[in-house]
């Protein structure tokens, strides 16, 4: 492991919507790449804890719980500040993934700080632990077309044409959060910020 604090086990949060109605949702993307990652990690989030669907595993050695907040997207920080506490998980093993209306859809950008950007899923957790100092995954779903209010967009499915680029966004965000826990910030901002492919 280079860069990374390796005492404490990591903490990866998918943001999105509770509900089969938002499942396909730009808003739901958050959610979808922890799913993704269950699925590389050949594991299921069955366990609640803290109004939080969980998964418990390993990665090389190193312990990994994978997590989607059931509150609703602006009420996220009421799961993760308890699971941060629970698991003893240090700032900087936290992981919050979320999606963007700044960055175009095929944008990844990892984050080790900074501001809400308007996100209310992460101003809602940077309220909860009294610091934006965590690091975040952030999922570009570009802004909405002519004068479409971004709350609707942000609820509308992804639609077919944009289904492959999707696809290799949520692999690579998969794999960026994996190069986070191995190698750290760094080395993950270095491989996968920027456009996919």
């Amino acid at each position: 492991m280079t860069e990374q604090n390796t005492n404490g086990p990591f903490l990866i949060v998918g943001l999105g919507n509770p509900g089969d109605q938002y499942r396909h949702t730009r808003h739901n993307f958050g959610f979808m790449v922890i799913d993704r990652l269950a699925e590389k990690l050949a594991v299921s989030l069955k366990k609640v804890k803290f109004k939080a669907l969980l998964a418990e595993t390993k990665l090389d050695g190193q312990a990994l719980i994978l997590a989607k907040p059931m509150t609703f997207m602006n009420d996220s920080g009421r799961a993760v500040g308890p699971l941060l506490r629970f698991f003893k998980v240090p700032p900087d093993h936290l992981l919050i993934v979320h999606d963007d209306l700044d960055l175009p859809l095929g944008s990844l950008r990892l984050r080790p700080t900074g501001s809400s950007g308007g996100q209310r899923g992460v101003a809602s957790i940077i309220a909860t632990l009294g610091t934006q100092d965590f690091p975040r995954l952030r999922l570009g779903i570009s802004r909405p077309p002519g004068q479409m209010d971004p709350v609707a967009y942000v609820l509308q499915n992804f639609t077919p044409a944009e289904a492959e680029l999707k696809e290799m966004v949520l692999n690579q965000a998969a794999d960026a959060a994996l190069t986070f826990i191995r190698e750290g910030m760094q080395a993950a901002m270095n491989q996968y910020n920027g456009e996919v492919g």
